[in-house]
């Protein structure tokens, strides 16, 4: 069975879930477009979940998901209102799903886990994931060691579940080769940061437009813990902070809050989390635009492909 079929959506394409970013207004449109919106539930209440969940669903009747970073404390509440709620999906990163896993699937509840090896794509779909998300490093936000192209044949070939695209997808060239690569389906996220619903500031939405191939930077890497994002001045003092062996405590003091101070438009002291695929986005969108144009461009390429093989 397809994505499409097996999730009730249009195109197969999932919103990344992004912190403080993807709110009902943004996977609302998404999935009224024909995609996969995902809330990012990072850093929420049980109650305030339950709020977003409901006020998406006052802007679309189709599918959508919900994000659980596994490092929060309240997880089993979170759980506990997907499973009331009846979400279709869920996503999950930084840590392991496996204890979650039957619960959600008595609800319904369809789980895709990102993951960025073999080694731990193996291990999803032994415990009973329905999917995985093979994220490579030039995906925004925090990231892996391998890059997509490496990364998606290789898990392709280690299981027998849907695998979906994750990281330097901004067009339908790159979506086309996703589908080479075996997979069924991609999410992306920095190309939905530059969408007319996306509720950023427009100083982030504009860096993202005027961004080059190689304005993003990767800080964190000493503390296994690296996240990709556009270069900011205090970004570029973190990265030289860390290669002159900082405390930890000093960069954090640096870095926390960060991603808000970005999102409310301070591109100076922000982190505004970023793949590398910006170079290729040169202007607002609205979702429905975003995601008709890949699919478009990536049959038009599928077909030509086939006719001068």
């Amino acid at each position: 069975m397809s994505i499409c079929k097996e999730l009730g959506i249009e195109y197969p394409i999932f919103c990344g879930a992004m912190a403080r970013i993807t709110w009902h207004e943004l996977v609302g449109a998404v999935s009224e477009a024909g995609g996969l919106g995902v809330l990012a539930s990072g850093g929420m209440t049980a109650e305030q979940l339950r709020d977003e969940i409901r006020k998406t669903r006052e802007t679309t009747v189709k599918p959508f998901g919900v994000n659980l970073m596994l490092q929060m404390n309240n997880i089993p509440e979170l759980v506990e209102v997907i499973c009331e709620e009846k979400v279709a999906v869920v996503t999950t990163g930084a840590g392991n799903p496996a204890p979650y896993i039957p619960q959600l699937k008595a609800a319904g509840v369809k789980i895709f886990p990102v993951i960025a090896s073999v080694k731990h794509a193996k291990k999803m779909e032994a415990a009973g994931a329905d999917g995985v998300i093979a994220e490579g490093q030039e995906a925004g936000g925090h990231i892996g060691s391998v890059s997509t192209m490496s990364l998606i044949p290789q898990i392709v070939d280690a299981v027998n579940i849907p695998v979906i695209a994750a990281g330097g997808t901004g067009d339908g060239r790159t979506v086309a080769a996703m589908y080479a690569l075996g997979a069924q389906g991609i999410q992306a996220g920095t190309i939905f940061l530059a969408s007319e619903e996306c509720q950023i500031s427009q100083n982030y939405k504009d860096a993202i437009i005027k961004a080059s191939d190689t304005d993003t930077i990767v800080t964190g890497r000493k503390a296994k813990d690296p996240v990709r994002a556009l270069k900011t001045p205090m970004l570029e003092k973190f990265l030289d902070m860390e290669h002159n062996n900082a405390s930890f405590s000093d960069l954090e003091h640096l870095t926390v809050g960060s991603l808000k101070r970005a999102v409310d438009g301070d591109l100076e002291n922000g982190t505004p989390m970023c793949g590398e695929i910006a170079g290729l986005i040169k202007e607002v969108k609205t979702s429905r635009e975003i995601i008709v144009s890949l699919f478009e461009e990536a049959d038009k390429i599928a077909q030509s492909l086939v006719i001068n093989r």
